[in-house]
């Protein structure tokens, strides 16, 4: 151990020996190096290593001597908490003591009489480094709350199961505390300790008949690497048992992901990396605790990651295609053209085209979607100005928004911008926003709405009946055109039950004094049932399915 400026820290070391010229002795060679302390017997010896508490780097240790012998020296040490991590180098002349003390838990022994003094300090040396060593690796190697391995051990411990028993059938499990945060809001920090604690025991109870080994991965997650189980759903009842015990009213949420029987090739940390994305899988699911990791999951993983990593490049080399579906108005004998939607495809060099349901959460979830929204806007205000400017077209664009431009104090003047350099108004934009995203957040999100409305774009609420927004909050929710999940629409010719839920939503709308438009429409049967019940305005493959730029220039020459 050294200072900054790299001077040597001296350690403490205590020897024990009841002869005068022996005491002398060792301590003329270990004076320079060392604090040397100094005891007769072993009561003497004890007495020291008790005053000074964990300062002792090494003992000395004559077996010979009076009132308490070495022996019962090194049995008193090893017995208490403290003094068992100090080690012993025994000093002896006995060839056989030396097996004995061993045994007994001495460290090293050093062969009287003393008139090797380089292998004496070598010895000494040594037996301090292995020491120091051994007590960093305990100290780190524990999870000090739960007592389970910590990360970086748990992995090397998990590789040498691996190593040494090549052929078992092993198991990679992550366990989550779903909202921990609010355990220790509600019950205090000491309470949630005892049920992190609560929940370690569980695990190695469960562990105790199979091979395995357990940490603490984080504040709230555990890792488990253990031979195969066939279910993990004793696991559960275990956690839960234990966790009734400490209040019987609690309710904690466990969410457990298991790779089962994982393919050894692949490095540890990639295994639970695989076992995690199981585990979040469940995240917002309360019907199921446990999810399984399988090839299906591994690919829908390595295909988000693209989704994420590709999209600057997507977006820069405009991979993105905006296709165009005409919204009617049908109050009237016949259709009448009201508005465009615009959608985004991604014509991916490696998945092809793909649709929207597949990248847009994942976009959302990662924090890109808004890049996404802008890159659309962009593109369809200025497609739009093309086709008035080439055949007069004058209904507006419907653009899907994201909440996260929505709470963008920028995104107002971004969207004018984009209107001033094409010559158009907020009049000539209809921003359509999900349902969902007034279900959390609602009077932020609420705010930024009036603040669009104020300035003159009109708001759709879009995929009404997929949420769950509460009737009390629906009068205050600033709309202008209620969007009837397609989901309704896909069954409502068939289903009696889903035909009364949609005139049950447009007295909604007629309550909010807006109109429906309903989404999705394929069927002649779905168009009548719907301007029967008095929905205003219709989009859907029933029309037509939503065309590229250069198509839908030719499905509105037909029109005219």
């Amino acid at each position: 151990m050294y200072f900054n400026d790299g001077e040597s820290v001296k350690r403490f070391v205590l020897i024990v020996e009841d002869e005068l010229i022996n005491r002398e002795i060792l301590g003329n060679m270990l004076r320079d190096d060392y604090h040397v302390l100094y005891a007769v017997n072993g009561l003497e010896a004890l007495d020291t290593l008790r005053e000074n508490e964990g300062m002792v780097s090494v003992v000395l240790l004559d077996l010979m001597m009076p009132e308490m012998n070495g022996f019962e020296v090194i049995e008193a040490m090893r017995a208490d908490e403290v003094m068992r991590h100090v080690p012993i180098i025994v000093l002896t002349a006995e060839e056989d003591a030396e097996v004995r003390t061993l045994n007994l838990g001495a460290s090293d022994f050093i062969r009287k009489p003393y008139n090797m003094p380089d292998v004496i300090r070598a010895r000494i040396a040594r037996t301090i480094e292995l020491s120091e060593d051994r007590n960093f690796i305990e100290s780190n190697e524990r999870d000090s709350l739960t007592d389970l391995y910590s990360k970086t051990f748990f992995y090397k411990y998990a590789e040498m199961i691996d190593k040494y028993h090549p052929d078992l059938r092993t198991d990679a499990v992550i366990l989550n505390v779903e909202h921990f945060h609010l355990v220790n809001e509600i019950y205090g920090r000491s309470f949630g300790d005892n049920v992190l604690k609560s929940i370690a025991g569980s695990m190695r109870q469960f562990m105790s008949d199979s091979e395995g080994l357990a940490c603490r991965s984080e504040a709230d997650t555990f890792f488990m690497y253990l031979s195969h189980h066939p279910s993990y759903d004793a696991l559960i009842g275990l956690i839960q048992d234990g966790l009734s015990s400490l209040l019987e009213n609690l309710h904690v949420r466990i969410r457990m992901g298991v790779y089962s029987k994982v393919d050894h090739a692949l490095p540890m940390e990639e295994r639970f990396s695989d076992a995690r994305f199981a585990c979040n899988t469940l995240r917002g699911n309360y019907l199921r605790s446990i999810a399984y990791y399988d090839m299906s999951l591994r690919e829908h993983s390595i295909f988000e990651e693209h989704m994420v990593s590709d999209i600057h490049e997507g977006l820069e080399k405009e991979q993105f295609i905006v296709v165009y579906q005409p919204k009617y108005d049908v109050t009237g004998s016949e259709p009448v053209l009201s508005g465009i939607e615009a959608y985004v495809r991604w014509n991916h060099p490696a998945y092809g085209m793909i649709r929207p349901k597949s990248f847009l959460s994942v976009l959302e979830q990662n924090g890109l979607i808004h890049l996404l929204d802008r890159y659309v806007i962009t593109k369809s205000v200025g497609q739009l100005a093309k086709w008035r400017e080439e055949i007069s077209l004058d209904v507006p664009m419907s653009v899907n928004i994201s909440r996260i431009n929505l709470y963008d104090g920028g995104f107002p003047d971004f969207l004018r911008g984009q209107l001033d350099s094409h010559g158009m108004t907020p009049a000539d934009m209809i921003l359509e926003i999900t349902e969902s995203s007034y279900s959390s957040d609602m009077r932020q999100l609420i705010d930024a709405v009036e603040r669009l409305r104020r300035i003159g774009f009109k708001i759709e609420m879009d995929d009404f009946g997929s949420g769950y927004s509460s009737l009390t909050s629906l009068n205050s929710m600033p709309i202008d055109v209620l969007g009837l999940d397609a989901g309704f629409v896909t069954s409502i010719h068939e289903d009696d039950k889903v035909r009364r839920l949609v005139r049950l939503i447009k007295d909604i709308a007629d309550y909010m004094g807006v109109p429906v438009n309903a989404e999705g429409v394929e069927l002649a049967s779905q168009y009548d049932l719907l301007r029967e019940i008095g929905c205003r305005y219709m989009q859907g493959y029933y029309f037509t399915k939503p065309l590229p730029a250069d198509e839908f220039s030719i499905y509105l020459a037909d029109m005219a």
